[in-house]
C-alpha cells in the first residue's frame, strides 16, 4: 500500500469518526488527537496490521492527512496518539528483545525517576554559502548533526539558519512488583515529548505512580570514551500515549454484588469482629490485633485545623513479640489485601531506600530524585518487618515520615519535599530475641522513645 492510499485512508477514517474532535482540538490550540485503535481495526484491518509493524511511517501519513483538512486554523504540527491497543501487543520490560525494534507495543510499570523537561532539537536548517541552497537535517541521534556536503559539491562548514525544538523528558519505568513473582525488576528508559510533558500529564507521571505507556522501541547508539561507537546499543521507548492506571482507592469501581455483600456485613451485630475473624483465619487468637488491623485498613480522617495545623489520619501500628508468633504472616497478609502496599524487611533497608535518594541521571545528565518505599506507598501502606534489625541512622529517617507525613531532602543541588501520607505497619523482636517474663516489658523494647511515640498502637 503506497503513501497516498495511507493518507486517503486516515483522511476518511478521521472524517467519519473524529471530525468534531479534530475541529475542537484545533480551535482550542491542542496539537494532538487520541484515536481509538479498536475502531481503527473495524474500519480497516490491513492498515491496522501495518500500523503495528511500522508505526512511525504510518503516523506520519496520518499527520499529513490532517493537514489536508479544511481547518479553522493552519496547523504546523499535529500528533496522532493511539489508545486502547490490542492485548497481543502487551509486553513486559524483561521480555523486550531486538525483534521488537520499531514495533508498536504497550507496557505497564511504576515510574521510578523522572528527569527535567528540556528542549531537544528535532530538525535544523542550514544554508550553503556558495549556492544558497537550504538543507534540512533531521536530528535523531544524541549528537548534533550538521550536513557534510551540498548538492553543488561544496564540503565544509554550513551556516545554520533555524532549528526546531521540542520539549523532551526522560522517565525510568520499572516493572510493577505484583507481576514479577520474586524476580528482580527490570527497568526501561522512556522518552516523552511534545504534549506528553504538558503540566497536566506531568502530575500523572510523578515517581511512584503506575502508568501505561504505548510507543515503539528504538535503539540509541552508545559512544565509547575513546570517541568511537560501541557495538552495543541502548534501548529506549519513544512514547506515543501515556495514561495513568487507576491505582487510587478513590477511583475504585465497586460491582453490585460487592455492594450487596458490603451492606450485608454492615447490618451484622458486630461487623468488625466478623471482618477480623476472616483476616488470616489460619492464625488463631490475636483477636484484638486483627481488629486493630481492620481499623487500620479502614484508616482515619486527615484534619486540617483553621490555624493550619494538620493532624494525620493514618494510624501507625507496631508489633513486638517473640519469634514464631505469627507477626510476619499477618504483615504478609495485609500486604496482599491493602490496595497500595509495599513490603520491605529491616535488614535489607536503608534510610534512603525507605525515604528518597538522589541519583545521577544517566539518561539526560544531572541529578534526579528517586522515591523510596514510603514515598511510593503514598496514600497506601508501608509494611516494615524486622524493624529492630535496622541500624540507628537508618531508623531515624522514619521520624519525619511517620509524624509530618512528608520526606524532606537536601542533597547535591536538590532541595525537595515529597509527600508520603502513608500508614506504617511494623514488626520487631524484643531486645534479647524473646521476652523475659521476669523483667519489665519497657526495658526489653530496644527502640528509641522518639520512634515508639510515633506509633499509635503497640502490641507487645
Amino acid at each position: 500500500m503506497n503513501v497516498d492510499d495511507q493518507i486517503k485512508f486516515f483522511r476518511d477514517f478521521i472524517e467519519q469518526n473524529y471530525y468534531p474532535e479534530l475541529l475542537e482540538a484545533v480551535r482550542t490550540g491542542q496539537e494532538f488527537i487520541n484515536l481509538d485503535f479498536a475502531e481503527l481495526i473495524k474500519f480497516n484491518t490491513e492498515i491496522s496490521e501495518e500500523l503495528l509493524e511500522n508505526p512511525e511511517e504510518l503516523l506520519k501519513a496520518a499527520e499529513l492527512a490532517i493537514k489536508e483538512f479544511d481547518l479553522p486554523k493552519k496547523v504546523r504540527k499535529f500528533t496522532i496518539r493511539l489508545k486502547n491497543l490490542p492485548i497481543s501487543q502487551k509486553i513486559r520490560i524483561n521480555e523486550i528483545r531486538s525483534k521488537h525494534l520499531e514495533k508498536l507495543v504497550w507496557l505497564e510499570g511504576v515510574v521510578r525517576q523522572k528527569s527535567d523537561v528540556r528542549p531537544h532539537v528535532a530538525a535544523a536548517k542550514f544554508e550553503c554559502p556558495s549556492c544558497g541552497n537550504i538543507l534540512n537535517v533531521i536530528q535523531l541521534d544524541k549528537k548534533y548533526k550538521e550536513p557534510t556536503r551540498c548538492g553543488c559539491g561544496r564540503k565544509g562548514k554550513f551556516k545554520e539558519i533555524s532549528k526546531q525544538l521540542v520539549d523532551g523528558q526522560g522517565l525510568v519505568l520499572e516493572e510493577s512488583p505484583d507481576e514479577l513473582d520474586g524476580a528482580q525488576p527490570k527497568r526501561m528508559n522512556v522518552f516523552l515529548k511534545d504534549d506528553l510533558v504538558s503540566p497536566i500529564s506531568e502530575r500523572k507521571s510523578s515517581p511512584g505512580s503506575k502508568i501505561r505507556v504505548a510507543g515503539w522501541v528504538t535503539e540509541v547508539p552508545i559512544t565509547l570514551r575513546s570517541g568511537g561507537q560501541s557495538t552495543k546499543y541502548d534501548l529506549i521507548i519513544e512514547a506515543n500515549f501515556v495514561e495513568p492506571l487507576a491505582d487510587d482507592t478513590i477511583d475504585m469501581k465497586i460491582s453490585k454484588e460487592d455492594l450487596e455483600e458490603i451492606k450485608k456485613i454492615g447490618n451484622l451485630e458486630n461487623p468488625i469482629h466478623t471482618l477480623a475473624s476472616s483476616l488470616a483465619p489460619s492464625i488463631y487468637g490475636h483477636d484484638k490485633i486483627k481488629e486493630a488491623i481492620i481499623l487500620q485498613l479502614a484508616g482515619g480522617v486527615r484534619k486540617v485545623r483553621p490555624d493550619g495545623v494538620t493532624t494525620r489520619g493514618d494510624m501507625h501500628m507496631l508489633f513486638i513479640g517473640d519469634p514464631g508468633s505469627g507477626k510476619s504472616q499477618l504483615l504478609k497478609r495485609v500486604s496482599q489485601i491493602a490496595p497500595r502496599a509495599r513490603f520491605t524487611s529491616g535488614k535489607g533497608a536503608t534510610g534512603s531506600g525507605l525515604t528518597a535518594s538522589v541519583v545521577k541521571d544517566e539518561f539526560l545528565g544531572g541529578w534526579s530524585l528517586e522515591a523510596g518505599t514510603l514515598v511510593l506507598a503514598n496514600k497506601g501502606f508501608a509494611i516494615i518487618d524486622e524493624l529492630d534489625k535496622m541500624t540507628k541512622e537508618d531508623r531515624s529517617a522514619l521520624h519525619e515520615a511517620l509524624e509530618q507525613q512528608q520526606v524532606s531532602i537536601a542533597k547535591a543541588n536538590i532541595q525537595a519535599t515529597l509527600r508520603c501520607e502513608t500508614t506504617v505497619l511494623a514488626a520487631a523482636n524484643p531486645k534479647f530475641g524473646r521476652f523475659d517474663p521476669y523483667d519489665l516489658v519497657a526495658n526489653q523494647i530496644n527502640l528509641p522513645p522518639a520512634l515508639i511515640n510515633r506509633f499509635d498502637l503497640i502490641f507487645p
